[in-house]
């Protein structure tokens, strides 16, 4: 498909997803990067209206961020139909790992999902990870999926839609339409960021609004922003925007939870630290102009002239699309138990989206080696394999 351009920044991996995709599905495209060329990234927010990456132009085509069902829609092909041993959901740390020892036990696996690393993709530097002092999340994310391509696993970016079960087989349906079939299904979805969820918010997200930093950051070279969130996630984000920003306001609804480290490092960047504050609006049409901040403590309201907001106040679990299939707990978290059992015998879960208590990149690794073990022993206690067709005719 002649004609296709890639709107990207050297830091987002979004891009890196959406450059995957066009190559798997065989589509030859330009590489435009954004964050070196202005001229670029003028000519991409005239097509788009964004001041965010990536952006995918084809024709008359244009498809904003890494929008799976769209890219599948124009690109890509539906699924063939075939019966795996285990479908994995999700493509960050324990998803990948659950991958690699699904692969190792020779299960006939397929991994979807609507992006690779999860929120793991999106730090801007990892400083726990067990054989590296320090790492971007993007490199750590980078070495992850070369190791499973490095098995004969089936990799598809796509949003899932529903999840179900027929007789012995877990159904999983993706937004374009596609459906897989498999004996066994581990759950690794993640989560997602948390939203303000206040008037104009989607409408400016990506104009001026971005929950990504490591993707946009280039967009905001001299300019002023706005980074909204009091744990380490915001402490290092407004950190790294001083190193393309005019000025970098720190706004944290209660009182700061983070390392102390990252308060001090905040503080020797000259950032505006601003405790007891939340966003209580956003203003302007085509792009943000500014924003209104309260004082939680006298009530006082304030407004900020500001180009970007970053948005980094937590996440919530990526759970909504299974429904009632499996139980999960207030927080909309799965249960499982200590080696990755939902309370569905063939369906297994691991990652931030579980009931686990400690939400690291480390813990989630290991716990999705602990599914996909629980998934093959799953499978071998099974009174005998039964052949493709048995299973269709279920």
């Amino acid at each position: 498909m002649a004609g296709v351009k890639v709107y990207t920044t050297g830091s987002c991996p979004y891009c890196r997803m959406v450059q995957a995709f066009l190559t798997k599905h065989g589509v030859e495209y330009d590489l435009i990067d954004v964050g070196n060329d202005r001229e670029a990234a003028r000519e991409m927010v005239r097509i788009s209206g964004q001041r965010g990456v990536p952006v995918t132009v084809s024709g008359d085509v244009v498809i904003v961020g890494f929008d799976a069902k769209r890219l599948q829609e124009h690109f890509g092909a539906l699924d063939a139909g075939e019966i795996y041993d285990a479908i994995i959901v999700g493509a960050g740390p324990a998803g990948l790992t659950a991958a690699v020892y699904c692969a190792r036990k020779q299960m006939k696996t397929v991994v979807i999902a609507e992006n690779i690393g999860g929120q793991a993709a999106s730090s801007w530097v990892i400083e726990n990870y067990m054989g590296f002092s320090t790492i971007s999340g993007e490199e750590l994310t980078r070495k992850f999926e070369e190791q499973v391509r490095g098995f004969d696993v089936r990799l598809e970016l796509e949003s899932v839609g529903e999840v179900r079960k027929e007789g012995g087989v877990f159904l999983v349906r993706t937004a374009s339409g596609a459906t897989y079939r498999g004996r066994t299904l581990i759950l690794t979805p993640g989560k997602e960021p948390r939203k303000l969820g206040i008037p104009g918010e989607d409408r400016l997200m990506g104009r001026g609004v971005s929950i990504c930093a490591i993707c946009d950051a280039p967009f905001y070279r001299d300019r002023s922003v706005a980074v909204v969130g009091g744990g380490n996630a915001a402490l290092q984000t407004a950190i790294e925007m001083t190193k393309y920003t005019n000025s970098v306001t720190l706004i944290a609804r209660k009182a700061f939870r983070c390392d102390e480290i990252y308060f001090t490092r905040a503080e020797e960047a000259g950032i505006q630290v601003l405790a007891h504050h939340e966003v209580t609006a956003l203003h302007g049409e085509e792009g943000l102009t500014g924003v209104t901040i309260r004082d939680n403590k006298t009530g006082e309201e304030l407004d900020l002239d500001i180009d970007g907001l970053f948005l980094a106040i937590g996440l919530v679990p990526n759970t909504r699309f299974l429904g009632d299939l499996v139980a999960l707990n207030e927080a909309g978290e799965i249960l499982i138990d200590n080696d990755g059992h939902t309370n569905v015998p063939g369906i297994f879960a691991a990652g931030d989206a579980t009931s686990v208590r400690a939400k690291q990149i480390i813990v989630a690794a290991g716990d999705g080696a602990k599914a996909a073990l629980a998934a093959h022993e799953y499978l071998e206690e099974l009174t005998g394999r039964p052949t493709e067709e048995q299973v269709i005719c279920t």
